[in-house]
Order: structure tokens, then sequence, then C-alpha cells
């Protein structure tokens, strides 16, 4: 059975894209993964795409997506990034709230370090999941 992990943040611009990014590409796609926003930004912050970029993963096919109850109960996994109460929460549910700073209005060197901590996390994230990364 495939894992399912939804990632979700303020503006689905950031923090949840370069999670959702990360996972599926350290999973080799072996993970479902969705990202979602409470408040959907118009498109990825632009910093967070030149960071994604020097990675060699590429965010241009990726626009921010609101939040639906059916995200949250379709996965198994989800893990909030600073939206407060905005998702709903269902019983038998993984919940992980990781603390990060919020890459809005931030230069790519700013961005940097959020990023490699993402994958880090993304990282254990996948071995408690029984996957190499």
């Amino acid at each position: 059975m495939t894992p399912s992990v939804l990632y979700v943040c303020v503006h689905n611009a950031g923090r949840s894209q370069m999670a959702a990014a990360y996972t599926r590409a350290l999973s080799g796609g072996a993970v479902e993964v969705r990202s979602a926003g409470s408040a959907p930004a118009d498109s990825i912050n632009p910093a967070v795409h030149a960071a994604m970029l020097e990675e060699g993963i590429d965010l241009s096919a990726e626009r921010p997506k609101v939040l639906t109850t059916d995200a949250v109960q379709a996965s198994d996994v989800v893990i909030t990034m600073g939206c407060g109460d905005a998702c709903p929460i269902f019983p038998g549910k993984r919940y992980e709230d990781w603390q990060l700073d919020d890459p809005a209005g931030q230069d790519v060197e700013a961005v940097r370090p959020i990023r490699d901590e993402i994958r880090g996390r993304v990282q254990e994230l996948l071995a408690s999941l029984g996957m190499d990364a």
C-alpha cells in the first residue's frame, strides 16, 4: 500500500511546496504527495522556486492549492507548517507540526537554510515510513 502525505502551510507557495517536491524526488514516487494552503497565494514564491532549482527540482508547473477536507481525509500523514487551526483533524491520521521559518518575502539566501531543513525533515519522515531517502 502506498503511503500518502499532505503538507499544509498558509500560502502553499513555499514550505509545503518544497516539502512535497522533496518527498516526490526522494521517495522516487513511492509516496502519494499532496500540498495545500489555508489561504493559497497566486503563485509559487520566486525565491523558493530559485532555491529548489539549485537542487535540480523545478517547481514551475506547481500552483498553490486550497486546503480541502477531502485532501486531509485521503492522507495518512498530515504535516502542518504554521497554518494554525485551519487544518481539520480526523481520527486515525498521523499529524506533525513542523516549526519552520516562513520564506514569504525572503530572498534566495534566506530561503536556502529553510529548504535544507525541510529536506532533512522529509528524509526523517520517509525513514519513519520505512523508505530510504
